[in-house]
């Protein structure tokens, strides 16, 4: 059992996921001046610092401007007690309800309270419960209403009035459900099915190199498998990407050891390949000095990455000013040693002369091209994972594998998934789903 001294902290330069009832959204706690939206709601962040994840604080307004969609509300937030947590109904008492739904009629005339009386009651800093309380003593349908239709009356009242948050820490799973609900594409539509598929097929371990290609996942994909990889181990996963810097979003949100972030070499498809083809062979020992530094570095830094650090992992997009251009021009100062990707191209390079354990494509372009430049870096009888979001570009990459000989065992499929809601007598598959999350393209390399 996980004592309170186990369960990690807060710290500035998080991320964290801020949940309100079923809503969840990835933050960034950069400073003590970080706010957050949530709808109408702006909430301050400061209290956060130094507090467990997972624990759950208290809306308290702390100020109401008027604004062009109603009123924009200002809170600071309390650490709250389980006391405070109690269901609507145990705080209410209630324990009366009507036989059916027949005799009532949804014609606007059932609540006696107006809406400006309930925003006073909002201004006045009443907790959700009071103005629950409120809405149920002057409604008139209320009592007469069935037992799941109150709950499901009080429900939609909670979520509405509700004042609570929890804090977590940011797990694979959770950031694969805000980012496909905010916006599907920008990580390719990959549902959680999907991705674990992805993981399981490539046999991702904590032993051996692994390559992965994306153009495009916010990070979600070279996250999952370093997470997969785990901290002290051997294994190494070389990142390639189209862009000139790398999605890392998810991964830094996982605030992962120093040395497993480091194990995640991310390069430039045709940089990292021009360099191996036309630069030779290159030696762990070939490696430029910067790396030596970095290593003796990690020795004495903590074992999680501070916010400095976070900035050195990812790099800046920032474009400097051009006073600072010329100013450097003038000089004539050249940067002290090889750039960042200069070095990450040559231990990228040095993994790809070994060959890897594994492959995993997921390009938003054809694959075939960058499929048959990465194959030859793969060892005999290794798993191969392509995923694509149109069936008929896989469709035309499984022939040309099955033609060339160069994978066995190739398989396309497409994964289906509806989730269920789980209550008592009320199971049943929720209204909306996922249609389709893509496909995938799996197999073995060969001699």
């Amino acid at each position: 059992m996980a004592t309170e001294a186990a369960i990690p902290s807060i710290q500035l330069g998080d991320y964290i996921v801020i949940q309100r009832q079923k809503y969840t959204k990835l933050q960034k706690f950069g400073s003590l001046d970080t706010t957050a939206t949530l709808g109408k709601e702006t909430l301050e962040l400061k209290s956060l610092l130094d507090q467990p994840y997972g624990s759950t604080f208290k809306m308290c307004v702390k100020e109401t401007r008027p604004g062009k969609r109603g009123a924009q509300r200002q809170h600071t937030l309390e650490l709250c007690s389980d006391t405070e947590l109690r269901s609507t109904r145990e705080v209410l008492g209630i324990s009366t309800s009507g036989a059916d739904n027949r005799d009532i009629r949804d014609d606007g005339a059932a609540q006696v309270l107006k809406s400006s009386d309930i925003e006073q009651m909002r201004e006045e800093c009443n907790g959700s419960s009071k103005i629950i309380e409120k809405l149920v003593e002057n409604s008139k349908t209320f009592h007469a209403r069935t037992e799941y239709s109150q709950e499901k009356y009080l429900l939609k009242k909670e979520k509405k009035y509700f004042e609570f948050v929890q804090i977590r820490q940011p797990t694979i799973r959770l950031m694969v459900d805000i980012f496909y609900r905010q916006d599907a594409e920008k990580i390719m539509g990959i549902r959680v099915d999907t991705l674990s598929q992805i993981i399981s097929y490539s046999g991702v371990c904590g032993f051996g190199n692994y390559l992965l290609y994306e153009s495009g996942t916010n990070g979600l994909l070279p996250a999952a498998m370093i997470n997969s990889i785990g901290a002290a181990t051997t294994g190494t996963l070389v990142h390639m990407h189209p862009g000139n810097v790398p999605q890392k979003q998810a991964l830094l949100a996982l605030k992962l050891p120093l040395e497993q972030q480091q194990r995640c070499v991310s390069v430039n498809l045709y940089s990292v390949l021009r360099e191996f083809y036309q630069g030779g062979e290159a030696n762990e020992s070939d490696l430029p000095p910067v790396e030596q530094v970095e290593i003796e570095a990690e020795e004495t830094q903590p074992e999680t990455p501070t916010e400095e650090q976070a900035e050195a992992i990812e790099p800046s997009t920032k474009k400097p000013k051009l006073e600072e251009v010329k100013s450097e021009r003038g000089k004539g100062t050249r940067p002290k040693g090889p750039l960042r990707w200069q070095v990450e191209n040559k231990r990228a390079t040095a993994l790809m002369h070994d060959k890897f354990d594994g492959l995993v494509l997921a390009a938003k372009e054809h694959p075939s091209n960058i499929l048959e430049a990465l194959l030859p870096l793969v060892k005999p009888s290794r798993p191969v994972v392509v995923f694509g979001t149109c069936k008929e570009l896989l469709q035309e990459t499984y022939m040309e594998l099955k033609t060339s000989g160069k994978v066995t065992g190739l398989h396309l499929t497409s994964n289906w998934l509806r989730t269920y809601q789980i209550l008592p007598n009320r199971t049943h598959p929720e209204v909306n789903m996922s249609g389709n999350s893509g496909f995938l393209l799996t197999g073995h390399t060969l001699r």
